[in-house]
């Protein structure tokens, strides 16, 4: 029990560290994006400055129509001012909006990603043999309310390990295939027992299933993760 749970809060942690980066990378990317567009950007004044220097080097037009042209020169300096600078502040508007979806769709993300591997541990607890009933004449297996059609080695197999387990023992892929094939342990290979233990997982299809009911215990064997006394063989 303690493992999954240690799983689980790894899992929460390395979320929370990732989406925290995350959310740093982008506000970074974002200010040095807004920075250099508005460097980019001309000065809201530049306009007007310019103007003013046609105004300084042209000081000899008098006429009434040089100094109305230079008066419509000053009005556009201004009306493109205005426009340069709301252009900055809908600009920087726009940013701020990116960066909030982009910090939300990034939270979201690892969200999911977490809330996937949790669920993913609470099925894994959540799965409890509460029988298991093994029909060698039909070739099928009853596990719980689900009903499982194998073939007769997987069902030879399956039974095997469910009278080992009867009797509170492990075996190994040696004896599995001893005991099925009838030969001396001495005359069977490993991995004759191991290939029909993948055969039996292969049948019984569902992998969620196949991992929790079928048991490697390391060095040792295999054994079902059941309760003798929800184990029937007929």
């Amino acid at each position: 029990m303690p493992g999954p749970i240690t799983s689980v809060t790894d899992s929460l942690r390395a979320g929370q560290r990732a989406v925290v980066w995350g959310v740093v990378a982008i506000a970074v990317i974002l200010a040095l994006a807004a920075g250099f567009l508005f460097l980019s950007l001309p000065d809201a004044d530049v306009f007007n400055a310019r103007v003013e220097r046609i105004f300084v080097a042209n000081d000899a037009l008098t006429a009434p129509t040089e100094l109305r042209l230079l008066e419509v020169l000053a009005q556009s300096g201004t009306a493109f001012s205005e426009v340069l600078q709301s252009y900055r502040v809908i600009i920087f508007i726009l940013l701020i909006f990116a960066s909030a979806l982009l910090i939300a769709a990034l939270v979201l993300l690892m969200l999911i990603v977490v809330l996937n591997r949790r669920m993913s541990e609470i099925q894994k607890q959540g799965i409890e043999v509460q029988f298991l009933r093994i029909l060698r004449a039909q070739n099928a297996v009853m596990l719980n309310d689900m009903s499982f059609t194998l073939t007769p080695a997987a069902i030879e197999t399956l039974a095997v390990l469910a009278e080992a387990r009867l009797d509170d023992e492990i075996l190994s892929g040696s004896q599995i295939e001893s005991v099925i094939s009838g030969k001396p342990e001495v005359d069977c290979d490993e991995s004759a027992g191991a290939t029909r233990i993948k055969r039996l997982r292969d049948a019984l299809g569902n992998q969620l299933v196949a991992e929790l009911l079928v048991r490697n215990i390391a060095r040792k064997g295999y054994t079902l993760t059941v309760a003798p006394g929800r184990l029937k063989v007929e």
